[in-house]
């Protein structure tokens, strides 16, 4: 594992750097994380407590990629991050995969086997459009609607190293960034993945090291800018400070540095995993957990 491991300077996750030791417990959080969840089934006459994955690492990201043209299978890996849809919502998903496809083959032919991070700036600019990766993920819909997330986590799951995952909280949470001649949020994410390069480099090694499944650069990104928009960032601070990774990963080094909370490790006094609302967005189906990335 990298001994390199400076704080992640993200503007659009807040105005002070965070710790690099913070962002690999808000990951591991993300990835191992469980809350508690009263179950009851039909044929019980009495409920009981179960542990359930607290994030979407599980249900989305270690999804099986499909295969093919854009279809069903994407619409229901969308779902495991998003929730379930109404049959009105799916069919809209699955209509707007179709329309999609040929701009999502529009994006990786123009990033030309290049990951995100490794693209030209040009390629992120009003000033070299028509015809770059940036106008091409623009056009995928922005603010995404209730129905484009869906979209965009479908097409983030195909190229995880190219398409950045983004809802409209995430979308928001970027606007104030934008500098003229941007062809849209994707520049601001660029940016700060080429300025924190070393910084990601590591965290995506370690996660490497810790997780089963592997998580893009882009992809850690997009988690730390979602937990910091929705205020989880502390409550999967400390879910993650409670993983075996995390104690392999932290033995034999010192403390981390207090966090911009002022807590070590950020994990604020009193904190504790976000429970989500029962209340669905429009079209998808009450009571499918926590969404989002």
């Amino acid at each position: 594992m990298s001994t390199d491991r400076p704080a992640l300077a993200l503007p659009t996750a807040g105005p002070d750097p965070l710790p690099w030791d913070t962002a690999l417990a808000a990951v591991l959080g993300y990835a191992r994380g469980r809350r508690s969840l009263r179950y009851r089934s039909p044929i019980e006459r009495e409920g009981r407590w179960v542990q359930v994955a607290a994030f979407g690492y599980e249900r989305f990201d270690r999804r099986p990629v499909p295969t093919g043209p854009l279809g069903d299978d994407d619409v229901l890996v969308a779902e495991g991050l998003h929730g379930r849809l109404d049959p009105d919502g799916w069919c809209a998903v699955r209509r707007a995969l179709d329309d999609v496809q040929a701009r999502a083959e529009a994006v990786t032919a123009h990033a030309a086997g290049r990951p995100f991070w490794e693209l030209p700036d040009d390629e992120l600019s009003v000033l070299g459009e028509p015809g770059t990766v940036g106008a091409a993920l623009r056009d995928l819909g922005e603010p995404p609607d209730p129905h484009d997330r869906y979209v965009v986590a479908a097409l983030h799951h195909r190229r995880p190293e190219l398409v950045p995952l983004v809802t409209r909280t995430t979308w928001l949470q970027v606007l104030p960034h934008l500098r003229e001649g941007d062809s849209g949020i994707a520049a601001v994410l660029h940016r700060e993945l080429r300025a924190n390069a070393t910084a990601f480099a590591a965290l995506e090694e370690a996660a490497a090291e810790l997780l089963t499944h592997p998580l893009t650069r882009l992809r850690l990104h997009d988690l730390l800018l979602w937990l910091t928009a929705t205020l989880r960032l502390p409550a999967a601070v400390a879910l993650g400070q409670d993983t075996e990774e995390w104690r392999r990963s932290t033995a034999g080094r010192a403390p981390s540095t207090p966090d911009r909370s002022g807590q070590e490790g950020g994990v604020q006094p009193g904190s504790r995993p976000v429970i989500p609302s029962s209340r669905s967005s429009t079209g998808a189906s009450s009571g499918t957990g926590t969404t989002g990335p």
